[in-house]
């Protein structure tokens, strides 16, 4: 049977680290996570006094620097696209009109969304904090007979996975595992290699972003409200954007809630601002809201629209969260829609080469087409949903399944099918809690996220920069790679030429 070819990126340092040696830096590098905050709670013993180190890779991952100036570049012009994209109704009700009638979590987003349109909206400002996420793909993964192993630097290329348009994590632990990985080389005396690991300010750019929302709103006593969860494992990463602002500027002051509170704390003044226990919120981060799971009720839907009614910035309003469902994504990546948003040769084609294959799986004769390839060879493809959070998406055999208990039901148009993509390989130690001391090396693939500040109007884009990254690693056999669930580890990226 055919299999894939494999390509396998060099490592940081030849492998194996000798087994002494390698126990002193696992250790050191665990105390350094918790002593710094890189971490996060338990899902498994959770206690609201306690912390466990987050999952992480030893060392660095290597990457090309041309990959990741690649990278740097496309922020800017997807922010671009995803800000226009969310103003423009007719576009987003052409993307949607199928999805609304089959999926009830996406339908009561836009009915928010088309309230608040018919009303008027109170605030013509957002704030994007937007993460677009890439796999590379090997230019030489076609089909052979045998796989095959080489440690020279294999051409690759970026494909994007989604754009993040709510709720994009990791802006702590992000610049985070690059401290780690660099206290571990400084460990190893690999002082002279310490200028591969390239800045990572994202905290620090994300934080400015709400800041200048924040100056915007003119109001200098006005709080920064951010969404929580019920329950926040991923504390430090939430937190740590809360202490950043606070040291950025003295003067902002940020308060936590969730959908519940601020359903049963939350008013609008006369002037439509929002207001809770008598504080005026000037601008609504909203890392909580995605998941049909955070809303347990009506009450947490009118929380929702309370705040989308208000004159409050918010990261992200309604339309910049429906933006980024995969059905919008599923649009774009059709021939001549690109050229509507986008007027510039270059950023369209930049755009288009990161693109994989997107099918929608409407009852049509390109959905059929799509249910096709999905049953014939289900592990090319990956199937999602219109969620965000991780854990949602279908994969290989599963798909087939999937797929023959739906594919005569309506909810199949609620769902994409997308190439899937199949990255290279690298080799390293991956430490998590609980488990062996030393680990043992590990194959593992990447996602490479980059995150940009974008804030505008329906007529203007006042300002729109990157401003960090984050790498997440897996084991090359796990499909998900959540560093929440325990699959995923902080990673950064050590470049390479």
């Amino acid at each position: 049977m055919n299999s894939r070819s494999l390509t396998y990126l060099p490592t940081t340092v030849p492998l194996p680290i000798p087994e002494e040696e390698l126990l002193d830096l696992v250790n050191k590098g665990k105390d350094w996570a918790l002593m710094h905050g890189a971490a996060m709670r338990s899902k498994k013993n959770f206690s609201a006094d306690s912390l466990n180190f987050a999952p992480f890779s030893l060392l660095p991952s290597t990457m090309t620097r041309k990959n990741f100036q690649h990278a740097v570049e496309l922020q800017t012009i997807f922010q671009e696209l995803m800000h226009k994209v969310a103003y423009d109704k007719e576009f987003l009700t052409r993307c949607l009109k199928n999805t609304v009638l089959v999926d009830e979590f996406t339908a009561k987003l836009w009915q928010i969304y088309e309230t608040v349109q018919k009303e008027g909206e109170t605030q013509p400002i957002s704030l994007g904090l937007v993460r677009c996420d890439y796999m590379l793909q090997s230019c030489n993964a076609e089909e052979k007979e045998t796989p095959t192993e080489t440690n020279e630097n294999p051409p690759c290329n970026w494909k994007l996975v989604e754009v993040n348009t709510i709720a994009a994590g990791f802006g702590w632990l992000g610049p985070a595992s690059r401290l780690i990985q660099r206290y571990i080389m400084e460990e190893m005396n690999l002082h002279d290699r310490l200028q591969n690991l390239p800045d990572n300010n994202a905290l620090s750019g994300l934080c400015e972003g709400m800041l200048e929302a924040w100056r915007l709103y003119a109001n200098p006593k006005a709080f920064i409200l951010i969404v929580v969860e019920d329950v926040s494992y991923n504390i430090c990463d939430q937190r740590f954007h809360q202490f950043r602002i606070r040291e950025l500027n003295p003067n902002a002051n940020v308060m936590r809630k969730n959908l519940t509170q601020i359903y049963n704390e939350a008013t609008l003044n006369e002037n439509k601002e929002l207001v809770i226990n008598n504080q005026i919120v000037s601008v609504v981060y909203f890392r909580s809201g995605y998941e049909p799971c955070q809303y347990h009720g009506d009450n947490e839907w009118e929380a929702r629209l309370l705040i989308e009614r208000s004159r409050a910035i918010k990261c992200p309003n309604i339309q910049y969260h429906l933006a980024g469902c995969k059905k919008v994504q599923q649009e774009l990546a059709k021939p001549g829609v690109l050229e509507s948003f986008i007027t510039d040769k270059d950023s369209i084609k930049a755009i288009k080469d990161v693109y994989v294959g997107i099918h929608g799986l409407e009852f049509d004769e390109c959905g059929e087409h799509a249910i096709n390839l999905a049953l014939t060879n289900p592990e090319k493809y990956v199937l999602k949903p219109q969620r965000e959070g991780g854990g949602n998406n279908i994969y290989g055999i599963e798909i087939k399944e999937y797929i023959n208990k739906m594919k005569d039901s309506q909810e199949r148009t609620a769902w994409i099918l997308m190439e899937r993509i199949f990255p290279p390989i690298t080799k390293g130690y991956i430490v998590r809690p609980g488990e062996p001391v030393p680990p043992t090396i590990s194959e593992v693939v990447s996602e490479f996220g980059m995150y940009g500040v974008i804030i505008g109007d329906s007529k203007k884009i006042i300002s729109n920069r990157q401003v960090g990254h984050m790498l997440r690693t897996k084991t090359a056999t796990a499909n998900e790679g959540g560093v929440a669930s325990g699959l995923g580890a902080l990673d950064s990226p050590y470049l390479i030429d």
